[in-house]
């Protein structure tokens, strides 16, 4: 069993399966945080190495001051590969002038005042467990706040979404006791 967070993590279960146990985290999330710390789609919890539990912990922890991933360029379409007879060094000196380029014309648009085009990370705003919870709970106090559709459904403890409430209204009264506040 590895524990990450305070939850245990199966160690058949696939592990971007056994992801989804954190409350927040689907199945394309967990699809996403298995690509940003390279763990295969087949990988089982107990193979995991030591550094991707603990990067993962860390992470899921407090994803806003993760530090951002290494963004490398894409081939263009018309991309021909080298032959195999070109020696090494002599791509990576290609590939360090394509980089300098790069962090000139950054500059140059600094300079200009143009920002340079971000990249966005999607798991930057990552929120998990009590965090999102607690963002669950101010929304729907907000919505009984301001008095809402939504806000005086939520406090009659009926369906919220438009569900159908000739049949299932008393099932939602009997399961929605939990005071929402």
């Amino acid at each position: 069993m590895v524990h990450v967070l305070g939850k245990k993590l199966p160690d058949n279960h696939l592990a971007r399966f056994a992801l989804t146990q954190f409350y927040g985290v689907g199945p394309k999330t967990a699809h996403r945080l298995c690509a940003r710390f390279q763990i295969h789609d087949k990988c089982k919890v107990k193979d995991l190495t030591p550094f991707q539990i603990t990067s993962l912990a860390s992470f899921l922890s407090s994803p806003a001051t993760a530090p951002p991933i290494p963004r490398y360029p894409l081939a263009p379409p018309k991309f021909l590969s080298p032959a195999p007879t070109v020696p090494l060094s002599e791509l990576q000196a290609k590939f360090r002038e394509s980089q300098e380029a790069l962090v000139k014309e950054k500059a140059a648009l600094a300079e200009q005042g143009t920002p340079a085009k971000e990249w966005n990370d999607p798991l930057k705003s990552l929120r998990i467990e009590s965090e999102l919870r607690n963002q669950i709970r101010e929304n729907i106090a907000h919505q009984r706040m301001i008095g809402s559709y939504v806000g005086r459904r939520h406090a009659m403890h009926l369906p919220v979404r438009g569900q159908n409430t000739q049949t299932n209204a008393k099932t939602a009264k009997k399961l929605n006791r939990l005071d929402r506040f």
